[in-house]
């Protein structure tokens, strides 16, 4: 996006309308990407995120500057991580997964919002005399908001630390490889970096993200479709 933006491949309106959408994922999702590991946490026996506060959506409680940053201006970014203890779960390997993949589910549930959002506001603009220009610029907003959430899920979905997906991957690896991940947990970090930096994840990511935004926007279509 920001080498879009570089570009001058969109407008100023189509510009705020990323911003708009961002700004909208950070305060309120990010937040309930964080709230829904900390809620998980504690129905299966570890009250940590409850004792510091952080079962909340107030964003001051989630928000990290330099991950906000990040999902501006590469598409990719993170909140301060609620804190899990693993040695309250009776079977930690299994809750810990159950943990993690609240988080992504909760960016596909507040895209799956969006695009029902979306498809309300394309009935309405259809049975109205709306502004074509206004129009088209909330009709990107929605498209933004809803590619930035589905690949956040995806991108937490990667198994490699200290993503999500590296926590969901441990509950099916062999003890021995599951030992050896969390070893290695800090160079497999590193890994990930350099891997996004090269450019590779967004590749990686890129497919099932384009599979998920287009079921979305399928539908959006057959939910318009019943009214117009």
């Amino acid at each position: 996006m920001l080498y879009s933006i570089l570009r001058g491949e969109l407008s100023f309106g189509m510009v705020v309308m990323y911003i708009l959408a961002v700004t909208i994922t950070v305060v309120l999702i990010l937040p309930f990407h964080e709230l829904a590991h900390g809620f998980i946490a504690y129905k299966l026996g570890d009250s940590t995120a409850k004792r510091e506060g952080r079962l909340t959506l107030n964003p001051l409680y989630h928000i990290d500057y330099v991950g906000a940053l990040c999902l501006l201006l590469v598409g990719f970014g993170w909140a301060k991580p609620v804190p899990v203890n693993m040695r309250n779960f009776k079977n930690p390997r299994r809750d810990m997964a159950l943990v993690a993949l609240a988080g992504p589910a909760a960016n596909l549930i507040a895209a799956l919002a969006g695009a029902i959002l979306m498809a309300i506001f394309v009935i309405i603009g259809y049975k109205t005399d709306m502004n074509t220009n206004v129009y088209d610029l909330i009709l990107g907003f929605f498209e933004y908001y809803i590619q930035v959430n589905v690949g956040l899920a995806v991108f937490n979905l990667v198994p490699l630390p200290p993503l999500d997906g590296s926590k969901i991957l441990g509950a099916f690896l062999p003890t021995e490889l599951y030992v050896k991940q969390m070893e290695y947990e800090r160079y497999l970090s590193i890994a990930l970096l350099a891997l996004i930096w090269l450019g590779i994840v967004d590749k990686v990511i890129g497919v099932p993200t384009s599979l998920i935004v287009t079921g979305l926007y399928t539908l959006i279509f057959k939910i318009v479709s019943l009214f117009v």
